[in-house]
């Protein structure tokens, strides 16, 4: 069952660390980064620096590319800069004055990040090394005696920027520190507009911090979804179909369909009924929605048919709106569970497109529960419970919960937030679940919780999601017949377990590398024949495995042994059965498997009978 993640400790997770003291070290790391740049390079121009999950960035306007080597210089400038303890200094500063400044170093990007600042808001700026080394009149600044650029004699530098940072350079342990590559990024990430050059890097309080984190990388890597779906032929991305659009192979098929398979009866065990939607509708169901006010950017252009303009669907929840309206509900029926696996479509740009994790069609597992108030806190509790099922059959028993609540702009009245809000609470609590609350963060039309499972190596992602809607049955003018004839407002609860299928079989390759458990696994035996006069007896073992639904085939390469072991090894098959002559006058078989070895030699019912087991226990190895 699912368990809470402990909080990280320098030992364990260090990927999820984000203490205030290494958001500090991240961040100013990322203006030495910036300093060391300006040091080396002078026609560099700069951009932004923030904090990631795991270090920070800093993006560059500078013609030439840069290398490795240059790499290596930035980090032993870096260093220096840290072994120097320069202070980090904040400083507020006028509009005009800083304008002056700026257009002085002939910084556009700083001019633009100034001039998207609000008139409301105080402007800051952070110096490495202090300020009056510059200058005669502490704090009036002469703009030419203040530069970017860090002079031998003057060892300073300074940067636009809200902070926070640390209070010197000689608090960062300078052997905790790497840069780790060089990408392209847009400005603003807009196509339209310049590209830049991104140097990302990373930090930790500790050298021993940045070795684990490096290690994880490594393994990360080891990992990688796009890497081992095309090494055991899962998936793959077509790019003469257009970006970002999946290919399941066969293999991949038959996993998604043992997920869907799986899927669709635990709902039904569950209480849900299954729908099916079409995949486009006329644009007007996206207004009254919503979506195409909010989402617009994220939707592929409408197609024209006979003088009416027509949608590829972004969400489901409007077609299982319209399921509910065919005709008036009773309380008496409520509440309604609807599950569907629909295809949806989001246009991504092809910057941010990655494998199966981003794409711009996927199949969520999208489920909305139409519900009296009073029978919120029971219908959230149920979706946890099935949640909970769910990814621990799936291998995942570690988790993180967030709960977000209402936003400064958002619909509904106090009294309906409140009751969805305690409901969400109140089923969290009976489940014993810790969560971190996300003041604000709830969506415009309710609050909601979101999941987090944690993998084989410690990182997290985000899959499952609940969330309470006031906005859809609102548009909609959503009804049921209350037990006084009156019509009132059904509350819905929008939900994914999984998210997309396609994110989750990227989770699913990367925690288990590509070693499937049995009951998982595209192909659970693969039958070695010693030489062809066995191949007979090694297709009859095959179809006698296949009539019982064990995913069974035939090595029909015509390698030799060895390589037929070895093949079946890299391919991560769960069973191996070897077929000789021995195994052919006993009517045996020789049986190895990738978690136990050599098992020796069984006779078929008995095979069977253990890979049935193990299946149908969901056991994570056989």
């Amino acid at each position: 069952m699912l368990s809470q993640i402990n909080r990280p400790t320098s030992e364990e997770n260090h990927s999820q660390r984000d203490g205030e003291k290494l958001r500090r070290i991240r961040h100013t790391c990322a203006h030495i980064l910036a300093m060391a740049v300006q040091k080396l390079f002078p026609e560099t121009k700069v951009a932004i620096g923030p904090t990631t999950d795991t270090g920070f960035y800093y993006d560059f306007d500078r013609k030439e590319p840069f290398t490795p080597e240059d790499l290596g210089q930035i980090t032993k400038e870096m260093k220096r800069i840290i072994k120097g303890n320069l202070p980090v200094i904040r400083e507020e500063v006028n509009r005009e004055q800083i304008r002056a400044e700026i257009e002085k170093l002939n910084e556009p990007l700083k001019l633009e990040i100034l001039d998207s600042i609000p008139e409301t808001e105080t402007i800051t700026r952070y110096f490495i090394g202090s300020p009056d080394m510059g200058r005669t009149n502490h704090p009036e600044v002469e703009p030419s005696l203040i530069s970017p650029v860090v002079i031998p004699t003057q060892e300073f530098w300074w940067d636009l920027c809200a902070g926070p940072h640390l209070n010197s350079t000689g608090e960062i342990n300078p052997d905790a520190l790497a840069l780790e590559s060089v990408a392209g990024a847009y400005w603003r990430g807009d196509e339209t507009l310049p590209q830049l050059q991104r140097i990302y890097g990373t930090a930790w309080e500790t050298p021993e911090e940045l070795e684990y984190y490096q290690q994880q990388k490594e393994e990360a890597k080891k990992r990688d979804h796009r890497k081992l779906g095309q090494e055991l032929d899962l998936f793959s991305i077509q790019e003469d179909a257009g970006g970002g659009l999946v290919f399941w192979h066969p293999k991949g098929s038959r996993m998604r369909l043992l997920i869907e398979d799986y899927w669709r009866q635990a709902h039904l065990q569950d209480g849900y009924e299954l729908l099916y939607s079409p995949h486009i509708a006329n644009l007007e169901l996206w207004k009254t929605s919503g979506h195409y006010d909010f989402y617009r950017e994220n939707m592929f252009d409408q197609i024209e048919i006979e003088n009416q303009s027509y949608q590829l669907k972004p969400m489901n929840c409007p077609f299982h709106v319209l399921t509910y309206q065919s005709h008036l509900h009773s309380y008496r029926e409520l509440p309604i569970r609807w599950a569907e696996l629909g295809t949806v479509y989001r246009y991504e740009r092809s910057g941010v497109l990655h494998g199966l994790m981003r794409v711009r069609g996927f199949t969520q597992d999208d489920a909305h529960i139409f519900c009296l108030p009073e029978q919120v806190a029971d219908e959230i509790l149920g979706v946890l419970n099935l949640t909970e099922k769910i990814l621990s059959d799936f291998g995942f028993s570690k988790y993180e919960v967030n709960l977000s609540t209402r936003p400064s702009k958002s619909v509904g009245n106090d009294a309906v937030w409140q009751l969805a809000t305690d409901a969400l609470i109140a089923a969290l609590n009976t489940k014993g679940w810790d969560y971190v609350t996300d003041e604000g963060g709830g969506a415009f039309y309710g609050p909601k919780i979101d999941i987090k499972i944690q993998d084989a190596i410690g990182r997290l992602w985000q899959c499952s999601t609940i969330q309470v809607d006031f906005n859809l049955p609102e548009r909609f003018n959503m009804e049921y017949v209350a037990a006084d004839g009156s019509r009132q407002r059904p509350i819905m609860i929008h939900r994914a377990i999984f998210g997309s299928l396609e994110r989750f079989f990227g989770i699913l390759i990367e925690n288990y590398a590509g070693d499937f458990p049995l009951w998982l696994a595209p192909v659970q035996v693969r039958v070695l024949a010693v030489s062809d006069r066995f191949r007979d007896y090694a297709q009859s073992i095959a179809q006698s495995l296949r009539q019982q639904n064990i995913r069974a085939e035939v090595d029909n390469t015509g390698e030799r042994l060895g390589k037929q072991i070895r093949n079946s090894e890299l391919e991560k098959i769960p069973v191996t059965v070897v077929i000789g002559q021995r195994e052919l006058d006993n009517q045996s078989l020789s049986v190895r498997t990738r978690s136990s070895g050599d098992l020796g030699t069984m006779t078929l019912p008995q095979l069977t009978e253990e890979i049935l087991k193990a299946i149908a226990e969901k056991s994570p190895s056989y």
